[in-house]
This record gives C-alpha cells, sequence and structure tokens, in this order.
C-alpha cells in the first residue's frame, strides 16, 4: 500500500516530515532519498508495534485527503509503498473457488502491477480496502 508522506526542506538541504495517515510517525534525512528512506523504516516500526498488539495498519489515504491540513504547506508530497502483508500475523493457507476467467484476469493483473507481489496480496490487498470501508 502506497501511504503518502510529506516533507520540508530545512536551510541545510536536509529534509524532515511525516507521514499524515499515522499520528506522531516522523523522518529525518541528510538527502531526500535518506529521508523517505527513514519515513519506511518509522513506518516499518510502527506497524510492527500494532501487529504485536493485535491491530491492524491504518488504512493510506490519498494525497488529496490532506490538503486542506495546515501542517501540509510550503512542503512536498512522496509515496512510500509498504508490504502490509507482513503485520497481519500468521499466514494461513486456504482453498478457494473462482472461475478460471476471473482468475486469469487477476493473474495479468498481478503480473503488471508488481506492487501486489502474489496473487494472495492482491486478494488480501482487495479484501484490506473493503474491510477499512466498513470499520
Amino acid at each position: 500500500m502506497r501511504y503518502p508522506i510529506y516533507l520540508h526542506q530545512a536551510d541545510d538541504g536536509s529534509f524532515s516530515g511525516f507521514v499524515p495517515d499515522v499520528i506522531g510517525c516522523y523522518f529525518a534525512g541528510d538527502t531526500i532519498d535518506d529521508a523517505i528512506s527513514d519515513a519506511q523504516n518509522a513506518l516499518d516500526t510502527y506497524f510492527e508495534y500494532m501487529s504485536e498488539k493485535g491491530e491492524a495498519p491504518v488504512q493510506a489515504r490519498t494525497v488529496a485527503d490532506h490538503l486542506s491540513n495546515e501542517d501540509c504547506t510550503g512542503g512536498s508530497w512522496a509515496y512510500v509503498d509498504m508490504d502490509l502483508t507482513k503485520y497481519d500475523g500468521k499466514t494461513i493457507k486456504l482453498n478457494i473457488t473462482m472461475p478460471q476467467l476471473l482468475l486469469g484476469r487477476i493473474d495479468e493483473y498481478v503480473n503488471s502491477h508488481r506492487e501486489y507481489h502474489s496473487r494472495s496480496g492482491f486478494l488480501a490487498e482487495l479484501a484490506r480496502r473493503e474491510l477499512s470501508k466498513h470499520s
């Protein structure tokens, strides 16, 4: 899942910022690449902590959802891609039945959208999105 991050450049050229969807999640780096990497590490640490408490990761919103946030002025936006499957607890294998043509379309989509990593990752991500709409 792609999480929007908000960055500011300091007078010394370094970068810092925060993840608007995760309260208290801050990051920094000497370069923009270092800051983005630190944002990913900060999210990883936070999601691991939440997983240990038995809580699911916060659902990412879009940049457009944050544009009215007064803390998000004068900086830049970027995204951090997080694989949320590792925070879902133990993996359980299951068998499902699905029409062959639908399965083929899913496989084609996953192959051209590598952010899903696998068929299972794709189905899990869609389930997370749908469930987050109703929680």
